[in-house]
This record gives C-alpha cells, sequence and structure tokens, in this order.
C-alpha cells in the first residue's frame, strides 16, 4: 500500500528544500521526493493526496507539551492530547514530567510510553529532574532515560538549589541527553499573578518580576558551561533572557531555547479585563519584549517554537484571576499563530518557521526525526498557509478550552496530518487505479 502526495510545495529545513514536488509514501517510509508517474507506483494499490495548492513539510514537533496523565485526567489525557496534536499538525509531542504519580522513575516512563503507542501521534516524555518534583533529591535519572526518557526536565517545578541542578546536569551530560529547564526564582515569584510593570500597576495585580527569569536562566547558562550538559532553556519571554542566550552562544556553551506563540502573539494587556486564560507561566510581558523575541527568532538566537499546551478544567479558569491556574492550550493554534504573527508579518520566511517546528526541536532532543529525507518515517504535515480560521475552543480536540486566542481569526491551519504513512488527521483522495 502506497500513499502519493501529490503537487505540493515541498518545504523541508532539513534538506534546505523548497520545491513543488510529490512524495511517494511506502511502507510508512518516505520512497521518493521527486515527480512520480505512474510507472513508479508498481501493482500495488494505494491513495492519492491532492496537495496542489498546499505546503507539505516534515511532521511538526512539539518538545514542550503537558498531557497531564497520570493524575490529572480530568484536564487532558494522553489520547485527547494526541489527538489535540494531530488536528495542529503535530506528530510528535514531548510531554512533561509534572504530573501525579511525578514521572520520576522507569515504571511512569514505562505507563506513558505505554499509553502513548496506542496515541494518534507520536508521544515521547522526559524524566523529572528530581524525585516527586520536590526539588530536594536527584531522581533515578538512569533508569528513566534507560526507559526511554528523551530528556530531563525540571518544568512546573524549577531546581532552586544551584548545587542539585549542578549534580543533575552533570549526569545528563553523562547520559548524552538535553535537559529542558523552566527558569523561575521561586523566592521572587512565590505570590506574582502578572509581569512586574505599569499594566500590572495599574490593573492591581501582584507583580512578577522579568528578573526571576534571567537571574535562573543566567545560573543555568553558568552551570551548563561548567558541565557541558546539553541545556535547552524553555518558554523564554524577556528581553534580557534573549540577551543572555545570545551571549551564551556567542561564548559557544552548548545552549538551545524555545519560546511559544502566546509570548509573541499577545502581551500583559491582555490580561486588562482579567482574563484568566490570558493567566501563563511565565506571564506575558510588554510589547518591547514581543520585539525581543521576533528578533530572536529572526537571527536564530531563539532556535524552537514549542506550545506549553497547559490544559485546565473550566473550574480551574472560572475563578477570580488570583486563584485561577497558569497556562493556556497551544496545539490546536500554534501553527496559525505562526503563521499569522511571525510568517505573513515578515518576522520568518515560511521555511524558516518550519525548521523552528521540525528539524531544529529534534536537534535539541537527539531525534532521528523532523525529515523527508528518502528512508526517513514518514512523519509528514500538510499546510494550507492562506486558510482563513476562526479560533473556537468549544471545538478543539483537547479535553480542555483553556485558550486566551478564543475566537480570533488566523491564517493558515495543518489540513492532514501523516504519522508513519497513515492520515491520522485529514483525508485522502478516493484510491488511483494505475
Amino acid at each position: 500500500m502506497w500513499l502519493l502526495l501529490k503537487g505540493g510545495r515541498v518545504i523541508d529545513p532539513s534538506q534546505n528544500l523548497d520545491t513543488n514536488a510529490d512524495i511517494l509514501i511506502e511502507n510508512g517510509k518516505v520512497s521518493k521526493v521527486d515527480e512520480v508517474s505512474a510507472e513508479n507506483l508498481g501493482s500495488n494499490s494505494g491513495k492519492v493526496f491532492d496537495a496542489a495548492g498546499l505546503v507539505v513539510t516534515p511532521g511538526l514537533i512539539d518538545m514542550h507539551v503537558h498531557l497531564r496523565e497520570p493524575g490529572f485526567e480530568y484536564k487532558e489525557t494522553i489520547e485527547t492530547g494526541a489527538l489535540a496534536a494531530a488536528a495542529g499538525g503535530f506528530t510528535t509531542i514531548v510531554g512533561m514530567p509534572n504530573t501525579k504519580p511525578a514521572v520520576d522513575n522507569r515504571a511512569v516512563v514505562e505507563y506513558v510510553l505505554g499509553k502513548g503507542k496506542n496515541a494518534a501521534v507520536n508521544v515521547l516524555t522526559t524524566g523529572a529532574a528530581t524525585k516527586a518534583n520536590e526539588g530536594k533529591e536527584m531522581a533515578e535519572l538512569g533508569e528513566m532515560v534507560e526507559a526511554g526518557a528523551v530528556a530531563i526536565s525540571d518544568d512546573a517545578f524549577p531546581v532552586q538549589s544551584a548545587d542539585l541542578m549542578r549534580r543533575v546536569m552533570e549526569y545528563a551530560a553523562m547520559l548524552n541527553v538535553p535537559f529542558l529547564t523552566h527558569c523561575e526564582d521561586k523566592s521572587m515569584t512565590s505570590d506574582g499573578i502578572m509581569n512586574e510593570g505599569i499594566t500590572g500597576t495599574i490593573l492591581g495585580l501582584r507583580p512578577w518580576p522579568r528578573q526571576a527569569e534571567e537571574i535562573m536562566i543566567w545560573r543555568n547558562i553558568m552551570l551548563a558551561d561548567l558541565t557541558k550538559c546539553r541545556l535547552h532553556i524553555q518558554h523564554v519571554t524577556t528581553k534580557g533572557g534573549v540577551e543572555a542566550i545570545r551571549w551564551a552562544k556567542s561564548r559557544g556553551i552548548t545552549v538551545t531555547c524555545e519560546t511559544c506563540p502566546q509570548y509573541f502573539s499577545l502581551t500583559d494587556k491582555a490580561l486588562c479585563d482579567y482574563d484568566t486564560n490570558a493567566k501563563v507561566c511565565p506571564p506575558l510581558r510588554t510589547a518591547s519584549d514581543v520585539d525581543s523575541l521576533k528578533e530572536a527568532l529572526a537571527d536564530g538566537t531563539i532556535d524552537v517554537i514549542a506550545t506549553d499546551h497547559a490544559p485546565h478544567a473550566l473550574h480551574e479558569k472560572e475563578v477570580e484571576l488570583q486563584d485561577a491556574a497558569f497556562g493556556a492550550v497551544g496545539l490546536e493554534t500554534a501553527l496559525p499563530l505562526v503563521i499569522t504573527n511571525l510568517v505573513n508579518s515578515g518576522v520568518l520566511t515560511l521555511a524558516d518557521a518550519i525548521s523552528k517546528m521540525t528539524i531544529a526541536p529534534a536537534k535539541a532532543l537527539g531525534l532521528d526525526s523532523g525529515t523527508l529525507k528518502e528512508g526517513a518515517v514518514a512523519d509528514i504535515t500538510i499546510i494550507d498557509p492562506d486558510a482563513k480560521v476562526t479560533v473556537k475552543a468549544s471545538e478543539f480536540k483537547s479535553k480542555s478550552k483553556n485558550s486566551p486566542f478564543d475566537g480570533m481569526e488566523l491564517t493558515g491551519k495543518a489540513v492532514a496530518t501523516i504519522v508513519g504513512g497513515e492520515v491520522i488527521y485529514g483525508k485522502p483522495s478516493e484510491p488511483l487505479n494505475v
């Protein structure tokens, strides 16, 4: 059985490829990227996907997703998170370890990966840096990596002790996996709600200073230099954070980083109506920070675009702002936000944007994916970059609907998602007889 993607604009940053071509998929792998005639298809049956006018790319990879399972299945499950990913064009997602129980040992890693085998997309997981995410004692990192964890992370529970962080980084370096770090000095943010600045002062909301993020970015850069750990800094939001990472890269320190669509699409003014869906962690910053993030995306300082997909149930968001949970869902809005706010505005070319959502996260994680090279597993996203989209959170595949973009009109969407050669979102054409 084969699948032919016919006549699309193929963009594969891993090969510096941007051309009109067909893609033939056989036995779940990319067989040919070129013009494919009937003679190439043999006698086996197959299907054709008419990709004329569409963009065909390697499957999108999101290296920062909260799947909530085990323990918080009322917010999201591995199954529903994977369905949301497929609808957003993602073929691979990487779960964070802040579950209950935490992903802090071999058994929980195996549980998540086992559930992921039956999900719509490729589900990978990180392992927690510390036992129970308590920041006191290092977790069994070696056993988790052996069980299949692709990275170690302190996301949602940032390690405060520099000495413990050093030990975790040393082990991550020894195990040759990246450390994905949430940079936050908790002593400065314990009661914070939104960015410290004029808007927060006017609204009378407790401040969350940018320095809490920047101090820990600097600390973790220094520790990465000491330990030679592959450091990946999550959800960068500030101008000062960007400058620190740019400096680290200029010194040859092994560091990559990401930002998320909410941080280049919104400012702290999104909280002026006390919309709890705009309460995220780290908080939304200022227009100046947004400009700095866009500049850093354009010059390559920011390597990856991730979502920090953080689902919460309705009762956790429909409360007063100070009591609302931090976070927003993002898998189903990321691609149109990237196209609308980065590509169509001229910040990035479409190829550069695709790179930050495919080969860049693959490289940061050490994955053999994010490419359309012949022989590669056929994880593919088909995009209509001109489609007009109105965000309707009520129609999300995600179990949770907490999006600050609900009702917004955007451009661009995934029209089909292919995992291992199978169309798991969207529909191919009828069988073609050859």
